[in-house]
């Protein structure tokens, strides 16, 4: 088998050819910060139907390089389960590759990761900006733990926090930028209090990422970028649910991603019917039409505008 950083070159390689990886810097980082050094081991689908665990040092070379080939697959790992529950997992790479390029860093920037998973992308931040201004955070005591060993083989040591990452990391405060890779029903005001004046919040939320510019501890606002995201919850538990009720929806509804997104954003708390009706009305609405508004204690999600007709509120 060949060395790791020339996989890793292949990999960043397909990911300029998707579209997803444009800067030269984070193609580099990419490039020097290979996948498999934070996946030593996942759980895959087994030929014969279930899962199996696939790792780095499996007696049987046959799973040996399949464990290899998913590793430098441009797909999502799941790398922690508890009875059949998925934990963790190593997100795919493109959208990695596409968020980290959203969140706009520059040479000095200060960084929170909400959400520390396999390690691998707090390696990609600390390689792009330094281990010094780099921070991950996690609930997880075994994943922080896992996360700091795989860190130390690729030789990086950003900050590494056990904690609840809805409160941030306020003794390491302020950050330019805070991106979680997990989603949260509504953004966490200690996020806000954190984030330097002019500073940005990347999070998923519903099915979507929103981008939020952060005005001042107590104000933020922004849109959803046109990329889908899934993501294990803040706190553990399943992805958003990503599926229709069979309610007398119209089938083109139920297939739409744009109408699940929604769905998602109003918490399955509108009728079905009703959001297909605004859905319809307002021209089959993509993510990039809603936003977020954060203003004191209230927090809400909307169509097109702030003070908009539809408006829905956020609570966590």
């Amino acid at each position: 088998m060949d060395a790791p950083e020339q996989r890793a070159r292949r990999l960043a390689r397909e990911l300029v050819e998707r579209g997803a990886l444009r800067d030269p810097r984070w193609r580099a980082a990419f490039e020097e910060v290979p996948r498999e050094y934070f996946v030593p081991s996942y759980h895959a689908p087994a030929p014969g139907g279930g899962r199996e665990r696939l790792w780095w040092q499996d007696p049987d070379p046959d799973r040996r390089r399949r464990w290899q080939r998913g590793v430098y697959t441009d797909a999502p790992l799941a790398t922690r389960m508890r009875e059949g529950e998925l934990l963790s997992s190593s997100s795919q790479p493109s959208l990695m590759a596409r968020m980290l390029e959203r969140l706009a860093v520059h040479e000095g920037m200060r960084v929170l990761e909400v959400g520390t998973g396999t390690g691998w992308n707090a390696a990609l931040l600390a390689h792009r900006l330094g281990d010094e201004r780099v921070t991950t955070v996690d609930l997880d005591p075994e994943i922080t733990e896992a996360a700091r060993r795989h860190l130390a083989v690729a030789g990086y040591r950003p900050a590494v926090v056990t904690g609840d990452g809805a409160r941030g990391v306020p003794a390491r405060a302020p950050y330019d930028r805070i991106i979680a890779t997990c989603t949260v029903p509504a953004v966490p005001r200690a996020w806000l209090a954190q984030c330097a004046p002019g500073g940005r919040i990347l999070t998923p939320l519903a099915t979507g990422l929103l981008r939020l510019t952060v005005h001042d501890p107590g104000h933020a606002e922004g849109r959803f970028l046109d990329v889908p995201a899934y993501f294990v919850g803040l706190r553990g538990g399943p992805p958003p649910r990503a599926e229709v009720p069979a309610t007398g929806v119209p089938a083109e509804a139920r297939r739409a991603e744009s109408f699940v997104f929604l769905l998602a954003l109003t918490a399955y708390r509108v009728p079905p019917r009703a959001a297909y009706d605004i859905w319809r009305a307002e021209g089959r609405p993509h993510r990039e039409r809603y936003g977020v508004t954060v203003r004191g204690d209230d927090q809400w999600a909307w169509l097109d505008a702030p003070d908009g007709d539809y408006r829905w509120p956020l609570d966590g």
